[in-house]
């Protein structure tokens, strides 16, 4: 029997209690494509860099709003009006990063200014390092097989 979007939110939900994030809830790569596919008000928010993105690969769907900018990454002081004007303070709003971290500061910074149903995307697009110091062979949306094409 299929999960459901409620039993995927709870989950993410205790999961963000138990690691006392300052966010509604904490996601794993697949939970959040299944809210991605079933909530109608869900939307994946990338916050990697342009650079990233063109590198690296794209979520077919996710909007795509820096958190910082490549070269330099500088923050990008627009942030929250660029994700004002793609959501509204209300929508369930999935972030995602290279690996879980600018993400989940994404989501603590829109939680901060009022939005109020953010998560993260643990492990982000690439996932931890292995032992040879790359990215994307652990753990992450790729790894785990989602949609993603490269540019």
């Amino acid at each position: 029997m299929e999960e459901t979007t409620t039993e995927i939110l709870e989950r993410a939900q205790q999961r963000a209690k138990e690691m006392s994030l300052p966010y509604l809830g904490a996601l794993l790569p697949a939970e959040a494509y299944k809210l991605f596919q079933k909530a109608p008000d869900a939307k994946i928010i990338d916050v990697r860099s342009n650079a990233e993105l063109d590198w690296i690969g794209r979520i077919p769907g996710a909007v795509e709003i820096e958190l910082r900018s490549y070269p330099g990454m500088q923050p990008n002081s627009n942030f929250l009006d660029q994700l004002s004007s793609h959501t509204d303070k209300s929508s369930t709003i999935l972030f995602i990063c290279r690996s879980g971290a600018r993400s989940g500061h994404a989501a603590t910074i829109a939680t901060q200014s009022g939005f109020t149903d953010c998560f993260n995307i643990l492990e982000g697009f690439e996932g931890e390092k292995d032992e040879a110091g790359h990215r994307g062979t652990l753990s992450g949306w790729k790894v785990a097989g989602l949609p993603w094409i490269q540019s």
